[in-house]
C-alpha cells in the first residue's frame, strides 16, 4: 500500500505586538496595528493573535516592563506561535533578550519590511539593494541571524581564519559582502545615471509617489497603456519604471513609477534604495497618488510628505491625485476634496479623471528649451530657473549670465524680457 504525505510547509504562526506610547492616540495605534497585520500577511505569516501594549516608560531590556514581557511570552507559548512580531524597532540586545525569554524568533517592523523587499525583488538592482539593506540590518544582530548566515558561506568568503570565533568569522563575511554589494550597486547606478541623462536631454519628467499600495502602478498603466504588474499588496513595485506620455495635441513627457513609501521606513532601506529614490528627487513634477478609499488616507499623506522632506524633494512642484474615487459615494468624495484642496479625483480602474490630470501635468511641467541672458548681477533670476525650471546649460560671461532651460508658461512670462533670441 502506497502512503502519501503532505510535504507543503505550513505558514509560520505569529503573535503581533503593537506598541502604544503615552503620546500616541488610540486611532493612530489601531492604524499601525492594521498596517503591521498587512505587512505580516504580505510575508505569508499566519496571524494567531494581535495585542497592543501600552508602554508608559521604555525599559532597556525588553522595551517594556518585565511583567508585561512575561505576559506576552506566556501568550506566545499558549498559542504555540513561531515568532513574535513587534510594531517598533528592537535593539540587537532586546531582540536577543526576547528570543532567550520565549525560545522563538523576535522580529521587529524593520526586519519585516526588509524581508518583504528581499522577497519581492525581481531585477538585479532591486536584488542588490534588498540584499544590502538585509545585511546592513543583520550586521549587529549576527546571533539572531546566525542560521540564515551560515547558509551564505562558501567561496573565498567562507574560509575560517586561524583562532577566530565563528561569530567573528560571520562578521567579517558580512562586512565583505556589504562592500562587494556596494561596488556592484555603484556600477548599476552609473548605468542608470547615463540612461537618465539621455532622457533628461529630450523630455521633462514627473514621478509618481505615494504610500505603498496606493495605486501608482495601476495609474501608470492607465495613463500610458503599459503593462507594469499592479497587485493589491504592499510593495508590489520596487523598481523605477519610466514610460512616455503623448497627450493629444500636446508635448510629450516622461512619467516614472517609484517604490511606495510607508511609515517608519527603515533607514537601511532608504540608504540601499537611494538610486531608485533619486528618480523622485530629480523629477520636474511629483504626482502624489493617494488612496482616498482608505480610512487612513490622512495619515498616509503625512507619512509621504515626511519621506519627501527626508529626501529633500518636498520643494518640487506636486499634484495630489485622489485615486480610487470609484469606491466612494459623491458625498464622501466631496468631503475628501475639501480636505485635500486642489486634489484631482481619478480612478485608475475606470479611467475617469485622467484627462484632467494630464492637462494639469502639462500646465506645470517645463516645456521647450529657451535661452535667457541675464545681467551679471541678477543671480536671483538664475536661481529661479534652477528652482522652477530644468537648466540644460549655464555660462557666466563678462557681460551676462547665459542659461538655456526648459520652463513652463508661468516662468516664461516672468522672464520674457530676458529671452536671448
Amino acid at each position: 500500500m502506497d502512503l502519501f504525505f503532505e510535504t507543503k510547509e505550513r505558514p509560520k504562526r505569529a503573535l503581533l505586538a503593537g506598541i502604544r506610547s503615552n503620546d500616541m492616540s488610540g486611532d493612530e495605534a489601531g492604524s499601525l496595528t492594521r498596517e503591521l497585520a498587512g505587512l505580516a500577511e504580505s510575508l505569508g505569516l499566519e496571524i494567531a493573535a494581535q495585542e497592543t501594549v501600552l508602554v508608559r516608560e521604555k525599559h532597556p531590556k525588553f522595551g517594556m516592563g518585565t511583567g508585561k514581557a512575561g505576559e506576552l511570552a506566556a501568550k506566545a507559548a499558549s498559542l504555540e506561535v513561531d515568532c513574535l512580531v513587534f510594531d517598533g524597532e528592537l535593539s540587537p540586545s532586546q531582540q536577543r533578550n526576547w528570543e532567550k525569554l520565549t525560545g522563538i524568533s523576535a522580529v521587529d517592523r524593520q526586519e519585516l519590511i526588509i524581508q518583504i523587499f528581499a522577497e519581492r525583488a525581481k531585477t538585479r538592482e532591486a536584488e542588490l539593494q534588498a540584499a544590502l539593506a538585509e545585511l546592513s540590518y543583520s550586521l549587529p544582530r549576527l546571533q539572531h541571524k546566525y542560521i540564515a548566515l551560515s547558509r551564505q558561506r562558501g567561496g573565498r568568503y567562507g574560509s575560517k581564519g586561524s583562532g577566530e570565533a565563528r561569530l567573528e568569522t560571520d562578521r567579517r563575511l558580512v562586512e565583505q559582502r556589504i562592500h562587494r554589494l556596494k561596488e556592484e550597486l555603484a556600477e548599476v547606478r552609473q548605468s542608470r545615471v547615463t540612461r537618465r541623462k539621455k532622457r533628461e536631454k529630450a523630455l521633462p519628467s514627473c514621478a509618481l509617489v505615494g504610500y505603498t499600495n496606493a495605486g501608482k502602478s495601476s495609474l501608470l498603466n492607465a495613463l500610458t497603456g503599459a503593462a507594469v504588474p499592479a497587485e493589491n499588496k504592499l510593495f508590489a513595485t520596487l523598481d523605477a519604471v519610466t514610460r512616455r506620455i503623448e497627450p493629444a495635441g500636446g508635448r510629450p513627457f516622461l512619467i516614472t513609477d517609484t517604490v511606495g513609501f510607508i511609515r517608519r521606513l527603515p533607514h537601511t532601506l532608504i540608504d540601499a534604495f537611494r538610486s531608485t529614490l533619486e528618480e523622485v528627487t530629480l523629477a520636474d513634477l511629483l504626482v502624489h497618488v493617494l488612496d482616498v478609499s482608505d480610512p487612513d488616507a490622512d495619515r498616509y499623506e503625512k507619512a509621504v510628505m515626511g519621506v519627501l522632506r527626508e529626501l529633500g524633494a518636498d520643494r518640487i512642484p506636486m499634484i495630489t491625485v485622489l485615486n480610487k474615487k470609484d469606491r466612494l459615494s459623491p458625498e464622501d468624495l466631496a468631503a475628501l476634496e475639501s480636505r485635500f484642496p486642489g486634489g484631482i479625483p481619478v480612478s485608475a480602474a475606470d479611467g475617469s479623471g485622467l484627462d484632467s490630470l494630464v492637462k494639469r501635468m502639462e500646465q506645470i511641467l517645463p516645456g521647450r528649451a529657451v535661452r535667457f541672458s541675464f545681467p551679471p548681477d541678477r543671480y536671483d533670476l538664475a536661481a529661479l530657473l534652477h528652482r522652477d525650471g530644468m537648466v540644460l546649460s549655464e555660462q557666466y560671461a563678462e557681460g551676462a549670465i547665459r542659461i538655456e532651460a526648459r520652463v513652463n508658461d508661468r516662468i516664461l512670462g516672468q522672464l520674457r524680457a530676458f529671452r536671448d533670441e
